[in-house]
């Protein structure tokens, strides 16, 4: 059954490629993780502490405890958001910039790779079907029947 269901070819792609990422992260003594929230974060400006979660996907507890790890590891800064006095921007330090740009370039290599060996025709037939997915969730258009009803 597991290769007809679209859903275990998602998942096992995913998890393959997490781990992909984690083994390289692990090289730069990081993980995937932090390299995605890293490239979450704008580089100039800095990016409010409640916009990373729904930005990322990520739920606030899992965030904090990211955040909390890239500021003892000195990837960021903390620092008061000026348009919100209860708020708080996250900044990247100099060491933070430097993890930043590994971070993009192994998703950039990864993006080469997959673009050397796809065609741009399928690449553009997949992205297509992973936004109808996406969209189908998000709209809540799934529709999951009771299997004991069948």
């Amino acid at each position: 059954m597991k290769e007809l269901t679209i859903d275990y070819v998602l998942r096992a792609t995913w998890q393959a490629v997490a781990r992909m990422y984690n083994e390289e992260a692990k090289g730069f003594g990081s993980t995937m993780a932090v390299g995605f929230t890293l490239l979450s974060i704008d580089p100039k400006k800095g990016t409010p502490s409640t916009a990373l979660g729904p930005k990322m996907g990520m739920e606030a507890t899992s965030l904090s405890r990211i955040l909390k790890r890239m500021e003892e590891m000195g990837l960021i800064l903390r620092k008061p958001n000026p348009n919100d006095g209860r708020g708080v921007l996250i900044h990247l330090t100099e060491f933070g910039l430097e993890k930043r740009n590994d971070s993009k370039n192994a998703v950039l290599n990864f993006n080469d790779t997959i673009k050397a060996n796809v065609s741009s025709e399928k690449l553009d037939n997949f992205f297509e079907v992973m936004e109808t997915i996406n969209r189908l969730v998000v709209e809540k258009n799934i529709h999951i029947k009771d299997s004991t009803t069948n």
